[in-house]
Order: C-alpha cells, then structure tokens, then sequence
C-alpha cells in the first residue's frame, strides 16, 4: 500500500480563498496543543501571544517596526517566486544593504547634511541588489541552484558583518564593545508619529513598494511576463520573453527591496551596526510572501500577522516564561500548514495497493528463480 498525490482536475476557487485562514486557524489549535504539552494554559498563553500586543498604541507602533523589513522583503521575494526564481537568500541581501548604507554614517561622519539619509538609502538598495545579483549570474551564466547559492551567502555576509563590527568599523569611544559608532541625526530615519511612538518611515516604504508591485504585477506587461514564465518558461519563450534576463531583474527588485529594509532597519529602529541587526527578517518573509499568496496587497496583511508572533513571543517570554523558540515553532508551523492546505487544494491522496501477480506471470517467473 502506498500514498499517491493526484493533480485535482478543478480546484475549488473557495478554499484557495480561504487556505491562508484554514492555515491560520490550525495553527492556533496546534499551538493551544503544544502550550498544554508545555503545561501552560493555552488560552492564556494565545492571549499573550495574540492580543495583549495590540492592547496599547506604542505596541502598535513596535508591530509597525517589525512588519515593516518582513513586508519589504516579502514583495520582493514574490517577484522572485512568481518567476520561478527561487532566492532563499534575502536574509544575507538584508545585511549587505545595512552594511553598504551605513558606510556614510560610519566612515564618514562629519558629513552631517540632508543628503546623506537619501544616500544612504540609494546605497542600501544597491548593496542588497548587488548581493542578490551574484546568484542571479551562477544561475545564468553556469546554471548553478540559486536555492543553494543564495543561502549559503547568508552565512558570508553574517560573518562579514561580524567581523567588521569587531575589526575595522568597531567604534573608538564604545569601551571596545563590537559595535559601530551611533548615526548622527542626519543619518537617522525619521519617526512617522514622534510624540506617540517610534513606527519609522521604513513602515511607509514598505506599503509603497506593496503597491508598486501589485500595479507591476496586475497592470503593467513586466507583470505579465513574470507570470507567464513562472507557469510556463516554454510559452514564455513563444512570446519572446527570455528567461534570462526574468532571472536576472527578479533578483534585482529582491535583493534592492532586501537591502532596502537592512538599512531602514538600521538607521531607524537601531541606530548602529551590531553582529546581529535581524531576528531572521529574510527567513520569516519567506513565510509571509507563502501566506501572502504571493499576492503584494495580501503580503502587507500577513506581515503584520508574522510581525505580532515577534511581539507575542516577547511578551510571552516575559509574563509565562517560555524560550523564544516557541515563537519560531510558532513560524514553522504556520508555514507548514499554509503549504500542505495549499497542496491538499491542487492535489488529493489516493490509496493504492499492488497489482497481485496472476498465476501465469508466478508460473513463468519459477523456471527463472530455479
């Protein structure tokens, strides 16, 4: 006996509407299950989790500063998947771009003007594209795995980021901690609300650029072009529409958007580089590009919804008790089930069993064996 999956001939338009809260609400269950294994009440426990982060205005602005890098990195990865391009790397993306925009605050701090924040994040664009381009160009030029490529430079740039924070870039006046000097005001970006909270402008770039590429991908010829060879490179071809080149701009507007979010990140929640800048920001927007539907409007929804298990998990830790491991598995099972209701909706499981040999195929098979 075994399990087959079968491509369903029609899929209900309903539950692909719906599988993102099928997936939502089972990963509530799961976790009410896990906290009762870890002996806590799991009403309480999604109270934490759920609601109590929402209860005051400054949490809302802290949920802003975590959808913010979540949502910016998820579009641009939805460019990248709807192509069939598959970067796993925006996490390393993210850091370049923190590390290439900060170098003016860094290494050049006595040029205090209004350019340089401008700058700063032109160069952050352009760091992260630059990174996510080197993938991009295995992929093209030696048909090298991008999924393979694009993880393993996370590691690279989460060492360089390490060591020139403790080497080079570490600040003279910092008690010789491993961290860069802080940005002057101009190098700051700017709070939306100041006298209510510290929700910065990284939040509106990152609605901005949802909208940009909901109109690219709804209203423009680019969007139907990446489309077209995502689902099908051989009609893509047909049309004249070259592959390569799909390759190469949908890691461009990933990487840029990435690096985008690494320095909106550092010069307005952080202020500084330090040897670690994200909580794994390129790895959780890969869930919220999936829960997203890889949809630009419905990303801006699940990062807010990713974002609140970050403050959740905090204020868990605080009033139950619990690692931030739990937030995590929290992540990985909310993944998990938007992927399997998503292949339960495209495909069912049948059950087969063998075909038992007749008699004449047992028969002729005897002389052989003997």
């Amino acid at each position: 006996m075994r399990l087959e999956l079968v491509k369903r001939p029609q899929h209900s338009a309903l539950f692909s509407a719906l599988s993102p809260f099928i997936a939502l609400a089972l990963t509530l269950v799961a976790g009410a299950i896990v906290f009762m294994f870890l002996g806590k009440n799991p009403v309480e426990a999604l109270y934490y989790f759920f609601i109590d982060p929402l209860r005051e205005t400054w949490s809302l602005h802290e949920l802003a500063v975590k959808a913010a890098p979540l949502i910016l990195i998820g579009v641009g990865l939805s460019i990248c998947y709807l192509s069939n391009n598959w970067n796993i790397g925006a996490e390393g993306q993210f850091i370049i771009g923190a590390i290439v925009g900060a170098i003016l605050p860094v290494m050049y701090p006595d040029l205090q003007s209004w350019i340089v924040l401008p700058l700063m994040l032109l160069m952050g664009i352009l760091g992260g594209a630059a990174y996510a381009a080197i993938p991009a160009f295995l992929k093209v030029r030696f048909n090298t795995n991008e999924i393979l490529t694009s993880l393993m430079l996370v590691y690279v740039a989460q060492l360089f980021l390490d060591w020139i924070v403790r080497g080079p870039w570490r600040n003279p006046a910092g008690f010789n901690f491993p961290e860069t000097r802080t940005f002057h005001d101009y190098a700051i970006l700017p709070e939306i609300w100041p006298a209510s909270g510290r929700a910065h402008w990284g939040f509106v770039f990152a609605l901005l650029a949802a909208l940009a590429l909901w109109f690219l991908l709804s209203r423009t010829l680019k969007g139907f072009e990446v489309k077209v060879i995502g689902q099908s490179p051989r009609a893509g071809r047909f049309a004249g529409f070259s592959r390569n080149r799909m390759v190469i701009f949908a890691f461009l507007v990933s990487g840029g958007l990435a690096g985008l979010a690494g320095i909106s990140e550092v010069s307005g929640a952080i202020g500084q580089l330090r040897p670690s800048i994200s909580p794994g920001y390129g790895f959780t927007a890969i869930i919220v590009a999936f829960l997203g539907r890889l949809n630009p409007l419905g990303i801006i929804a699940a990062g807010l919804i990713l974002a609140l298990t970050y403050l959740g998990g905090e204020a868990a830790q605080i009033s139950l008790g619990v690692t931030d491991k739990v937030a995590r598995s929290f992540q990985g099972m909310l993944l998990f089930f938007v992927l399997a209701c998503d292949m339960l909706i495209h495909y069912r499981i049948r059950v087969t069993r063998p075909a038992l040999a007749t008699k004449a195929e047992r028969a002729a098979e005897e002389p052989a064996h003997a």
